[in-house]
């Protein structure tokens, strides 16, 4: 005995004619009829469908096109993240500038190298002690953050180039360097 079964309207004949099938399926459209023949007797199943997968040369041209886009794009992407970095250094140095001049107001004078610019977080308790330190610090957050890199800022008071100076060394952490690697000072900020 065959059986046959209509998947896409799931009609189900008992016959032995192809022929019979097709007039069973009731008008389903051959492209989207999937018929399902299981013998009893073997047990074994076909499957016969007209729809098919994507072909290779389709998922080919898929795979180029997303490299292709992945090529234009992530150079554009992986470029900036350099260029973030030292805005981000600069404008944290200007943050560090504001507060100190907030803390000159406030106190007449500028943390020295030794107290540094933890003493924008937290009152200094070594060298000249400020009178009028505010409570809650010169800066949002209760400590001084690193650069973008990971690395201490640099704090120097008086400074060579104002009353203080400020830098970062950069992406490699050592003094001079071009590009992602120069030192980001105060002094020479826009």
């Amino acid at each position: 005995m065959q059986r046959s079964v209509c998947v896409s309207k799931k009609v189900s004949v008992t016959s032995v004619s192809d022929n019979m099938v097709r007039q069973a399926h009731h008008g389903c459209h051959p492209e989207q009829c999937r018929r399902v023949t299981l013998r009893t007797d073997t047990d074994t199943v076909i499957f016969h469908s007209r729809r098919g997968g994507f072909t290779l040369i389709e998922i080919i041209v898929v795979v180029f096109i997303l490299a292709l886009l992945v090529a234009i794009v992530a150079p554009n992407i992986i470029g900036r993240t350099d260029e973030a970095r030292i805005k981000a250094a600069k404008v944290q140095i200007k943050n560090f500038e504001t507060a100190l001049k907030l803390f000159k107001l406030d106190n007449g004078f500028y943390p020295d190298t030794g107290q540094g610019l933890d003493a924008l977080a937290k009152k200094p308790t070594t060298g000249n002690i400020p009178n009028n330190y505010r409570e809650s610090g010169y800066l949002e957050q209760k400590k001084i953050p690193s650069d973008p890199w990971g690395n201490p800022y640099i704090y120097v008071s008086p400074g060579v180039y104002g009353d203080f100076d400020i830098l970062s060394l950069g992406a490699d952490g050592k003094e001079g360097g071009e590009g992602k690697d120069a030192d980001i000072k105060n002094w020479d900020i826009q």
